[in-house]
């Protein structure tokens, strides 16, 4: 299909004037006289009647022209949404534990919405296993973990370190000794099989605490929460504990540092979207000022 000629008709056919066309498409007379003779001919149809000076459509150009409007149209259509791939736009969707979505994610999210006000963004909250999960399926574009990803499928690009901190509040640990409190007390923790549950139990292992009675909570947040109550001790990152430490409502027992690694997550083959990359180049700068 030779859509020179038939860019040539939809003119002719718009201005039903043969000088007007030839300086629209900056061509001479005599081709685009030669162009509609070679699209008769293609088509088998007169597209043209002259009567005096005047040029007239026939029944046959009439349909033409009605496909050829509609074929440019979408033409046109198509290199615009093309264009749109040059720069984000659309639906982006985060997946993070509770922490890091209130904490670190709406900061960066109104940096990023105020960059590209074309993009929608989700936020899931939920814990680094089901963010990941959410990940592989595609239901999220990237997503904040806190502990290692071992998927093959996976890009992890990390953004710090954090320590782990064995807390409980102040209350109980100044009215019994550490032996005490950690025998007395259940542990709350991660539902088993949690990403971050890993690094906790290989922390309780080199610090010689097996808890007899254990908590299992969904997220960090529920464990901070529950621990503020009295309830007992907990393995928490230390961003998440810090204020409560420094304001006298949870006290230290022990500190393991450096042992959470925070990581976006990103699928191997949806590194370049433009997007996710946006996003994840924003995530990296800001993170770390923070």
């Amino acid at each position: 299909m030779d859509f020179k000629k038939y860019k040539t008709f939809q003119v002719v056919a718009d201005t039903l004037n043969l000088t007007r066309a030839a300086d629209q498409l900056g061509y001479s007379q005599p081709t685009i006289t030669l162009q509609l003779q070679s699209l008769e001919s293609e088509l088998g149809v007169t597209l043209f009647n002259r009567v005096g000076k005047k040029t007239f459509l026939t029944p046959a150009g009439k349909l033409v022209k009605g496909y050829i409007d509609q074929t440019f149209s979408l033409l046109e259509e198509m290199e615009q949404e093309l264009r749109k791939l040059d720069s984000p736009h659309g639906l982006l969707t985060v997946a993070a534990p509770e922490f890091y979505c209130t904490q670190y994610l709406s900061l960066i999210i109104h940096s990023y919405i105020s960059q590209n006000p074309q993009v929608k963004l989700q936020l899931f909250s939920c814990d680094s296993n089901e963010a990941m999960k959410k990940v592989a399926s595609n239901e999220a574009d990237l997503a904040i973990i806190a502990g290692p990803c071992d998927s093959p499928i996976m890009e992890s690009l990390p953004l710090g370190k954090e320590d782990l901190v064995l807390v409980t509040t102040q209350q109980l640990y100044e009215a019994h000794d550490t032996g005490t409190l950690l025998a007395k007390y259940p542990f709350i923790t991660y539902k088993s099989g949690s990403n971050i549950q890993r690094l906790v139990n290989d922390c309780l292992e080199e610090y010689g605490f097996l808890p007899e009675h254990c908590i299992e909570c969904v997220s960090d947040e529920t464990i901070k929460r529950t621990v503020l109550h009295h309830t007992g001790i907990a393995l928490l990152g230390s961003a998440l504990v810090e204020e409560e430490l420094r304001k006298g409502k949870l006290a230290e027992i022990h500190r393991f540092p450096g042992i959470i690694e925070t990581s976006m997550v990103i699928l191997k083959n949806r590194l370049e979207e433009q997007n996710i990359h946006s996003f994840a180049e924003i995530v990296k700068r800001i993170w770390t000022e923070m």
